[in-house]
């Protein structure tokens, strides 16, 4: 399928009746951290603004504007990464299924990925679905996709995602989007590296720190320690002992905090050590005017427009050798990018065209006792 990461010519669509069916442990919008929840808030309200009928499955705290209907506690976020995880969630899933099963939509949009389309597939969704798969696909998740992709309209946030994936139906690529408004803009940079993330290995802050190391520029390294015990001993031992005047924690930026950081930074670092599908946060600097700096790894290579919002370098030395480049990015041309490339408008113009996909009959309703296809089967093979 063509990427609809332009606009998709879906304008003049009649009002739809929209679920959407965020994750259980997160408000839309969120607080702090919620890549999810932001990208549900956003196209949400540009759902709303364009006349169709939403409605929002999430947790407790969620804003009503969207006309939220709260299938979940606010304190479910504590059971993330617990023995009761699971149960969580397939507690919140069924409320959600049962509760559609009893009414009529056009579409349902799913954001939980892997345990609600087992469970839409389970009790059997009257009407079309579409399913945006938000984290990393490897051979294990191939197997699954590859079972349910003519039942549901698969949606990929970039084209990294889908790479090694290619006998998988995909309707659509939809880039996530900003609110470039929202976030604060500055031309003057303060002479400080930043980097914005949960702090795992993956995330390659060991190695944030020997770019500024070698730059010879303070950073500032912001978000929480995952509490999972690879991450906390990776703080403790590759992290932690670096903390001082040259390095500087901060553990929970939300708000203004966050917005003054992303916008008074040189540059954002990126060096991720896996194939992230996207990277908000580096959209978000360059929202800010802020350029970004990134191992050319998974989605980087699609979200960084090198020359004008940042540079990809293979290897600190390089990244750090690239900080004297930095003025060559303008701060206005930056932001400017990033607003027409990954707005609001054009993200919700994906969507509708992957709902008209989805109801006109590309993706099949779920159908109850219905068997899905074995994971041997590839794409115009017939299922069973």
């Amino acid at each position: 399928m063509p990427s609809l990461t332009g606009r998709a010519g879906s304008q003049g669509m009649g009002r739809l009746r929209i679920a959407i069916v965020a994750p259980p442990w997160i408000p839309v919008p969120p607080r702090g951290y919620g890549g999810i929840e932001l990208v549900v808030d956003l196209l949400g309200r540009e759902l709303l603004h364009r006349g169709h009928d939403l409605t929002v499955f999430a947790c407790q705290g969620s804003d009503p504007e969207l006309n939220v209907v709260a299938m979940a506690d606010d304190d479910w976020f504590n059971d993330l990464g617990t023995p009761d995880q699971r149960v969580r969630e397939a507690t919140y899933l069924r409320r959600v299924y049962q509760f559609l099963k009893g009414d009529q939509f056009d579409v349902v949009h799913e954001h939980t990925e892997y345990p609600g389309i087992m469970l839409a597939h389970t009790l059997g969704v009257p009407f079309p679905a579409v399913a945006t798969m938000h984290g990393r696909i490897g051979p294990k998740e191939y197997d699954f996709l590859r079972e349910v992709d003519r039942e549901i309209g698969l949606v990929a946030i970039s084209e990294a995602q889908k790479v090694g994936s290619e006998d998988i139906r995909w309707d659509a690529v939809v880039h996530n989007a900003v609110d470039a408004q929202s976030l604060r803009f500055s031309a003057h940079k303060d002479d400080f590296l930043l980097q914005l993330a949960r702090i795992t290995p993956d995330k390659g802050q060991h190695v944030a720190i020997e770019v500024a190391r070698q730059a010879n520029l303070p950073l500032v390294l912001a978000g929480k320690v995952d509490p999972d015990l690879r991450s906390r001993e990776y703080f403790a031992t590759k992290i932690e002992p670096y903390l001082g005047d040259r390095v500087t924690w901060i553990q929970n930026v939300v708000g203004e905090e966050k917005k003054d950081l992303l916008a008074r930074a040189r540059a954002m670092l990126f060096p991720i050590v896996w194939d992230e599908p996207f990277g908000l946060a580096m959209v978000e600097a360059m929202a800010s005017g802020t350029p970004v700096l990134a191992f050319p790894r998974g989605a980087a290579r699609e979200l960084v427009e090198p020359g004008v919002t940042g540079f990809l370098g293979d290897t600190a030395e390089e990244l750090a050798q690239l900080v004297g480049r930095l003025g060559e990015i303008d701060p206005e041309g930056c932001r400017a990018s990033v607003a027409e490339r990954f707005n609001v408008g054009r993200m919700a113009d994906g969507y509708e065209a992957v709902y008209e996909l989805a109801m006109t009959g590309y993706a099949e309703p779920f159908r109850p006792g219905h068997t899905m296809r074995m994971s041997g089967l590839r794409r115009g093979e017939p299922s069973r």
